[in-house]
């Protein structure tokens, strides 16, 4: 890489650091972070108290970033839980002989008319691939993880655990670039209802007899339709999701089956205004969601 690149990607990283976004090295010309591992790592230096991860070791010190950028042309990394960001990745079909298979963008896209919102306008990036990145402002005091396809197909998220390639960084597949928006706006109300997690049932008690818990889940069924049905314009299809997502631990255990559940959610989310379609959708991915993350009672513990 010529001496400009190295700049440039020294100077991205000073950029990022400067909205308050932490960096840290990813290897030349890739995604992978530079970082050492923990099976290599010497106990040296930010090691010197216990192995640290790209998460914790990444940084907005512009001497600390001179420093580690001066070793080689480093692409550059940002950690979102550090960050406090919230980026939602939109990619593209991997089979892209499919001209109607729909993209990230464009189930996005969708998502937002459904929930009365348009796209928000906020920082975005052109990934290498040619999908986006759009960058929000994580909520105070929750605590939000990635995701991979809770939102839709092809729509990911990045928050705590996960990072993003920042603009400027290159690969041989092409460019991060940024697009429009000068900075990261809040993450929307709806977004964040969506990517909580569903709240956690109480546990009905060990000795408690199959009918009591059937009890239960009649009663967190019906709660959960009368929040379907009562919400109002713009977090209509987030509520049902939600509720989907939180009753659908029932049916996995057995509690309740799958069609009394939907049969009721359908209804409420119909009582709501949402139409016939949209409601089958959101149920249809909630529920396989929720199912396949709660095979046992032990997993939602």
């Amino acid at each position: 890489m010529t001496h400009d690149l190295h700049s440039a990607l020294l100077r991205a990283a000073l950029d990022a650091a400067a909205r308050g976004w932490h960096v840290f090295p990813l290897r030349p010309g890739t995604k992978r972070p530079a970082l050492h591992g923990e099976q290599a790592c010497t106990g040296a230096r930010e090691c010197a108290n216990g192995h640290l991860k790209w998460e914790q070791r990444a940084t907005t010190d512009p001497d600390r970033i001179q420093a580690a950028w001066s070793r080689a042309p480093f692409n550059v990394g940002i950690a979102t839980g550090p960050s406090r960001l919230v980026v939602v990745d939109l990619d593209l079909p991997k089979d892209n002989s499919s001209s109607d298979a729909p993209s990230g963008a464009a189930t996005f896209a969708a998502l937002c008319e459904r929930a009365g919102h348009a796209v928000p306008d906020t920082y975005r990036t052109r990934t290498a691939s040619g999908g986006e990145h759009l960058y929000f402002t994580a909520p105070d005091g929750v605590r939000l993880t990635n995701t991979a396809g809770t939102v839709g197909e092809l729509v990911d998220t990045r928050a705590w655990g996960g990072y993003v390639v920042a603009a400027g960084s290159f690969t041989p597949a092409g460019a991060y670039e940024a697009l429009s928006g000068p900075v990261a706006a809040p993450l929307p109300a709806w977004l964040q209802s969506i990517l909580e997690p569903a709240p956690r049932a109480p546990q009905a008690p060990s000795v408690a007899v199959a009918g009591q818990s059937r009890r239960y889940a009649d009663v967190a069924l019906a709660s959960e339709t009368r929040n379907v049905a009562s919400a109002q314009l713009g977090a209509r299809e987030a509520a049902l999701f939600r509720a989907a997502r939180a009753v659908g631990r029932f049916v996995a255990w057995g509690d309740l089956p799958r069609s009394v559940v939907e049969q009721a959610l359908q209804e409420a989310g119909e009582a709501a205004g949402l139409s016939v379609s949209e409601c089958r959708s959101t149920l249809r991915s909630a529920l396989n969601w929720s199912i396949a993350h709660n095979q046992s009672r032990r997993d939602a513990a």
